[in-house]
């Protein structure tokens, strides 16, 4: 830190705010705390009555809290990110792109292990607006070591830290089983409440197939909706452990290859998943029907978004897989599938 005459002081960093008063109107910051000092400053330093300045003097090898923080932010970002311009040592980052935030956590901790910045983010997994900030990076000191800050673009030769996937545009097929709705006794509801969740989601509903609880019936309609054209089928109603509901046993019965029958979310237990070849074929539980937000709301945008989800994916829901029903939703903004 060097005490300078304000006219020796360009191009030098600012260590302190400047605070210029005019008296009965304002009192701000003429300048900040790490402002680069340019020629056009030096009279109105004078005229808050500066003529000497404490200053840091960028040696080699320092760089510029903004300069590394915009180098860090772009070292870390994939693709579907806007970064927006430095400030005070912070570059924000916001979703170029409505779709599904992805964070590797694990590498993030890795990067908050070194000196001199850190990284907060949103957690990964859920759907981000476009526009929507979802991350910082933020530089502590005013000026960073050159040789710290390449260890931190490093970064970036294995892959983003954080980037946000487009969710591809699925044809969905809807089987919805149950005698009382295939004989026409009980009109179904199950129908509309999915083309109206898939398509908030930038998908489309392009067939609904009525079904007995029967299981040949039910093996058919999943393999005729693939057949013609479905890439992604869900199958409703039958999930339950009733004698009568043969879903999973259908399901199964097709040549799926099931993933999981049961979830550790509340709502949503009885979900199934499984794969027939790459088209993912779901069990939906009544629940998904009647919550506003279930399940389906965690695991949707992820297949959407490119995953091809394990056991130990769904397994891994049990953190943070309870819904507390609140009185005014405010899903995502909440705790509901935020497991660490």
């Amino acid at each position: 830190m060097l005490e300078l005459p304000v006219s020796d002081a360009i191009g030098t960093v600012l260590c302190h705010d400047i605070t210029q008063i005019i008296p009965g109107q304002s009192k701000k910051a003429l300048f900040r705390k790490g402002h680069v000092i340019q020629p056009e400053d030096v009279e109105p330093l004078r005229t808050v009555g500066k003529e000497h300045i404490y200053v840091f003097d960028l040696a080699e090898g320092l760089v510029h809290e903004e300069e590394a923080a915009a180098r860090a932010a772009r070292a870390v970002a994939g693709p579907g990110l806007a970064l927006g311009p430095p400030g005070e040592g912070k570059v924000t980052l916001s979703a170029a792109i409505t779709g599904l935030l992805k964070v590797d956590a694990r590498r993030l901790m890795e990067f908050n292990g070194q000196d001199e910045l850190v990284m907060s983010t949103l957690h990964s997994g859920q759907m981000v607006q476009k526009g929507q900030n979802v991350a910082g990076v933020h530089i502590t000191p005013l000026v960073m070591e050159e040789e710290a800050l390449r260890r931190a673009e490093a970064f970036a030769e294995r892959g983003p830290l954080i980037e946000v996937r487009p969710l591809r545009r699925a044809r969905v097929g809807i089987v919805t089983t149950g005698s009382e709705v295939y004989g026409g006794r009980v009109k179904d509801g199950f129908g509309p409440v999915l083309a109206e969740k898939f398509a908030r989601l930038g998908s489309e509903v392009v067939r609904q197939m009525l079904v007995s609880d029967d299981v040949t019936l039910t093996v058919k309609a999943i393999r005729a909706q693939v057949e013609l054209g479905a890439d992604f089928v869900v199958v409703t109603g039958g999930m339950s452990v009733d004698p009568d509901d043969r879903t999973p046993a259908a399901i199964r019965a097709a040549g799926a290859e099931v993933v999981s029958y049961g979830a550790p979310v509340l709502p949503g237990a009885m979900f199934l998943l499984a794969y027939l070849g790459d088209v993912p074929v779901l069990g939906l539980p009544g629940c998904v029907m009647y919550f506003k937000h279930s399940v389906f709301d965690l695991v949707v945008p992820r297949l959407l978004a490119g995953d091809r989800l394990s056991r130990s994916d769904i397994a891994a829901l049990g953190h943070g897989g309870y819904c507390s029903a609140c009185a005014e939703c405010r899903f995502p903004s909440c705790s509901f599938g935020k497991g660490a």
